[in-house]
């Protein structure tokens, strides 16, 4: 048993019908009041009938009456008010501050044991990282399982959107500047999204856009400000974009970032970072007012050809500079790397836009792109199918994966809508 069981049980009020206080009072419930997460009672504006008197007041829920002199709370005024003690296990009357003894109700005479085994059933530790309630998931309605996950779509966003408002903010609310930094942000993968923000943010788009019809100088502008064109190059390429960067650095103050920022252990070749950024720069290079141009484009199709961008030629045979591959591949960013792109730099950044201005067509339009593009494929949702929770398109699969993260790692079985369905399941009594 714990105390945000018991919380739990008041809150949604799974007790029985007929509550007595431990000294035989009536207790009707009239509201359950509101949840406090912070400091005092836990319950606030509650509404009680107690042994038929009207009370309006706090409550505290506690998992033994005796806690109530642990907690102190005898000691703090804030506590005055409060009309109710609801406990698991009574084993000693408590005082508030003026001496006066509030009643008390010991839940544990008034839960099913069903609750509780189901409740533990969902806490039980597991060696892996599966889905708690797996075994039960046949027992949930569908459609509660598909509103919920409509809900977390959405919540997946807006986790997403935190990103996204703090290079607003830090663009002043250039929505072409954040648009520019995002991606970026995103074009870097996981291990090196922050040196990929951190050359977005030391590389003016101005500059970039100056020289949107040399895309090699684009390049060498990205390259040098990443910190990747110091030292003595063999290779003619890297020399080129080394003497155009020294140009362009004679008539700009440019401080580029630091090379050593950049990572390549443990990364795919085809993700190293010198790849990625020959793919920024094409897709710097071939675009023009780009959040302009992806606010307009509604198909997710049409938006994966805008992120369609491939390396320089230099990079079919290399993955670094000046060391060579025997294998030459057209290093294009991929459809699934561009699907990417647009499910966690495009789509937050729509949601929100059409948060802060106040339209939902396009908060609608950044589900519906979701609801266009295919699921995602990782171990995570690999773990959500064999539960039998399957993803039709990367709405879904955004939902599954925050299922997954936030609650089923978590235990957080008590916030959500399919293990608040599988703990009330009480048996039918013969």
């Amino acid at each position: 048993m714990t105390e945000a069981f018991l919380h739990y049980i008041w809150q949604h009020q799974m007790v029985s019908s007929n509550l007595f206080t431990t000294n035989g009072q009536p207790v009707a419930v009239h509201r359950v009041g509101d949840l406090n997460r912070d400091a005092g009672p836990d319950f606030f504006n509650s509404h009680l009938s107690i042994d038929g008197v009207e009370w309006a007041g706090n409550i505290e829920v506690h998992l033994r009456s005796s806690d109530w002199n642990a907690h102190r709370h005898s000691q703090d005024p804030a506590y005055n008010n409060v009309i109710l003690h609801v406990v698991y296990e009574h084993d000693c009357d408590i005082r508030l501050q003026n001496g006066t003894v509030p009643p008390t109700l010991e839940l544990r005479r008034f839960i099913h044991p069903a609750l509780v085994a189901n409740y533990d059933s969902l806490m039980e530790p597991s060696s892996d990282d599966s889905i708690p309630c797996a075994q039960r998931l046949p027992q949930v309605p569908g459609f509660i399982v598909d509103s919920f996950l409509d809900r977390l779509t959405a919540e997946r966003i807006e986790a997403k959107s935190q990103v996204v408002r703090r290079l607003l903010e830090e663009s002043r609310g250039s929505w072409e500047q954040t648009c520019y930094w995002l991606i970026a942000h995103y074009f870097g993968g996981k291990v090196n999204a922050l040196p990929f923000e951190l050359l977005a943010k030391a590389t003016d788009q101005r500059l970039l856009a100056r020289w949107k019809d040399n895309p090699q100088r684009v390049e060498a502008l990205l390259m040098g400000q990443a910190g990747l064109l110091e030292g003595y190059f063999e290779d003619d390429y890297p020399r080129l974009l080394q003497a155009d960067y020294e140009a362009l650095q004679a008539g700009a103050s440019l401080k580029p970032v630091s090379g050593y920022l950049w990572r390549f252990f443990r990364l795919r070749p085809s993700a190293f970072p010198t790849i990625r950024i020959s793919q920024f720069a094409h897709l710097v290079a071939s675009s023009s007012n780009l959040f302009s141009t992806l606010l307009e484009t509604p198909e997710a199709d049409r938006l994966e050809k805008l992120f369609d961008c491939q390396a320089a030629d230099y990079w079919n045979n290399h993955y670094r500079f000046d060391q060579s591959s025997s294998r030459s591949t057209v290093k294009r960013l991929g459809r699934m790397q561009a699907q990417l792109l647009i499910i966690n730099a495009w789509v937050p950044l729509l949601f929100v836009y059409g948060e802060v201005r106040g339209q939902q067509q396009y908060k609608d339009q950044a589900i519906g792109i979701l609801e266009q593009l295919p699921p995602e494929d990782n171990a995570v949702l690999r773990r959500c199918q064999a539960a039998g929770l399957n993803a039709s398109n990367a709405a879904r699969s955004q939902a599954l994966l925050q299922l997954h993260n936030n609650y089923c790692l978590n235990r957080r079985c008590l916030n959500c809508r399919i293990g608040h369905s599988i703990i009330k399941q009480i048996p039918q009594e013969k």
